[in-house]
């Protein structure tokens, strides 16, 4: 399913040819990762480390980077949202691509809506392939 939504999603944003990593972790490593690179002593749901940044950018062009996706985070906020873990994970797996591509609703200046309409978007369309069922 992951793959899929995935392989999905660069198709639907026009790079089909790119690759990423997907990495599914407990909260204790992505506690780890928050901690060494962003400096935040605490679990998160996701995160994205993009390739197309950095002094080496021009090495693979195709390569987007890595989405590191806590399940146990995603499994609570499904719980506490009161939809699927698929579609949890879904959204968050969206959401870590987006970034990878250059969406950000954090940095002085983002557009964060543009980012947030690009995800339900992308989440409705997963649905009516009934690649996850909400």
């Amino acid at each position: 399913m992951v793959r899929r939504i995935a392989k999905e999603t660069l198709d639907v944003l026009g790079c089909p040819d790119a690759e990423l990593s997907i990495s599914l972790v407990s909260d204790r490593k992505i506690t780890a990762l928050n901690h060494q690179y962003l400096q935040r002593h605490r679990p998160t749901d996701v995160l994205s480390f993009p390739m197309g940044e950095g002094d080496f950018s021009d090495i693979n062009p195709h390569l987007l980077g890595d989405v590191v996706i806590s399940a146990e985070t995603a499994k609570r906020q499904a719980d506490s949202k009161g939809h699927s873990f698929e579609e949890e994970l879904c959204f968050l797996l969206l959401h870590g691509m987006l970034h990878l591509l250059g969406y950000d609703h954090e940095a002085p200046g983002s557009d964060a809506r543009a980012m947030r309409r690009q995800e339900r978007t992308l989440l409705r369309q997963i649905k009516e392939k009934g690649i996850i069922v909400a």
